[in-house]
């Protein structure tokens, strides 16, 4: 593979509660999966975030989630279908409102936390976020899960999609993420998540946690950015990925 994009989720912070490390991190990757206001992020906060982005030209994507603040968006909600489809339409809206006054704009869209995981297999809600996106903006490419029933409804309304894998994950078999609420679901050795992601950059694959080999499909790297040491992995990650020759660079 000859590039690869890396992408965190920022701009998580509320009021006086920071969460953290954006202003390295804008450092470190080409793309900013930055919240919308529904699980994290205060207006005053994305906006600075959004001009850092735009400053240092990594891309801006909306981080659309359940509205659940209390529960950072980790929680399933049993939406209804309108109501889920209205409240990523309204993320997208004032993300692109915020992208646009710091001289940016909003590229892509990734859902958040349980959205995310849920429309790995759940077709209705899945066809809800499609849907939004599509009435929202039809040309933001949607970043997810390859196979996933978000694609599947992706395609179906004509997005574009792009698959992303996970540095600091724990994978399943099956090659869904393991859940955060299992032991050794999140890895925190720099030095062996960079090791990771080169061997999923040049190969495709990941060790999944009964040691058996998987296909992941990658075109972007998720480093969290709330993780402990997020700014070490991080940079072990572009260190470990450029020393192998593979460029560093946004997929739009």
């Amino acid at each position: 593979m000859a590039g690869i994009d890396l992408n965190a989720d920022l701009g998580e912070g509320f009021g006086v509660w920071s969460l953290g490390d954006d202003d390295a991190m804008l450092g470190i990757v080409t793309s900013a999966n930055v919240a919308c206001g529904f699980h994290a992020g205060d207006p005053a906060g994305l906006l600075r975030v959004c001009r850092l982005a735009a400053e240092r030209g990594v891309r801006i994507g909306a981080q659309v989630s359940y509205r659940d603040l209390a529960g950072f968006g980790r929680r399933f909600i049993d939406v209804a279908v309108d109501d889920l489809v209205a409240d990523v339409v309204y993320q997208i809206g004032a993300l692109q409102a915020i992208a646009h006054a710091a001289g940016s704009a909003v590229t892509y869209v990734k859902p958040h936390g349980a959205l995310y995981n849920t429309i790995v297999t759940n077709h209705e809600q899945a066809a809800a976020v499609a849907a939004a996106v599509q009435l929202a903006d039809a040309s933001l490419p949607v970043l997810g899960m390859a196979g996933s029933a978000f694609f599947d409804e992706a395609a179906h309304v004509g997005l574009h999609t792009v698959a992303e894998a996970f540095a600091d994950r724990a994978y399943r078999p099956d090659g869904q993420l393991v859940s955060r609420r299992e032991p050794n679901a999140v890895l925190h050795d720099p030095a062996e998540i960079a090791r990771r992601v080169v061997r999923l950059a040049t190969s495709g694959q990941v060790a999944a946690v009964d040691g058996t080999q998987i296909a992941v499909s990658v075109e972007s790297v998720c480093v969290h950015g709330d993780s402990p040491g997020a700014v070490q992995i991080a940079s072990a990650v572009r260190d470990q990925l450029e020393a192998a020759g593979i460029e560093i660079r946004a997929f739009c």
